[in-house]
């Protein structure tokens, strides 16, 4: 397949108007729609832009959830409130036999070792951790310097650990 001026032109016409590249494969015809994408290429075509609705579905921070689309930032929020709470219950440590979907299910050593338990403090609903847990368990994505921790905190739940 050979590209002549009249399909060059066509191709730049139909991209420049947001048509797929299967589309304009299909509009020209004889060609495929990766013979498409590579000439578009080749003349230096700018990418396609993104509808606004197109963008929002590709969104990392979107879920889907009963067919409405929700922030995912929501949920990182309610692990920041759980920095801010600080009252952590102590600890009561259980085996794994004496769990269920109500303690924190967070294991505590080595499970070679004898001393090895579960942290057994009441989970959060929809988690099978504590709070202290949760913390440790689900880093929210973004900037590290977002996730870290302040320095008071971490003595903090260093504290809360070795008295709990």
């Amino acid at each position: 397949m050979s590209w002549t001026e009249e399909k060059v032109a066509k191709l730049k016409e139909l991209w420049g108007k947001g048509n797929t590249a299967s589309q304009i494969a299909e509009i020209i015809g004889g060609i495929s729609r990766n013979a498409v994408i590579g000439k578009a290429h080749r003349l230096n075509l700018s990418a396609k832009i993104k509808t606004r609705s197109a963008s929002n579905q590709n969104d990392p921070n979107l879920i889907k959830e009963n067919g409405k689309l929700k922030n995912r930032k929501i949920r990182r929020n309610n692990f920041k409130s759980l920095i801010i709470e600080k009252d952590f219950e102590p600890e009561n440590p259980k085996q794994l036999e004496e769990l269920d979907e109500n303690l924190c299910k967070w294991p505590i050593g080595h499970p070679n070792e004898e001393t090895f338990y579960f942290c057994g403090r009441s989970s959060l609903k929809d988690f099978s951790y504590c709070k202290l847990h949760l913390l440790y368990a689900y880093q929210p994505k973004g900037k590290k310097e977002e996730n870290n921790v302040k320095d008071e905190d971490d003595d903090l739940i260093e504290r809360k650990i070795q008295t709990g």
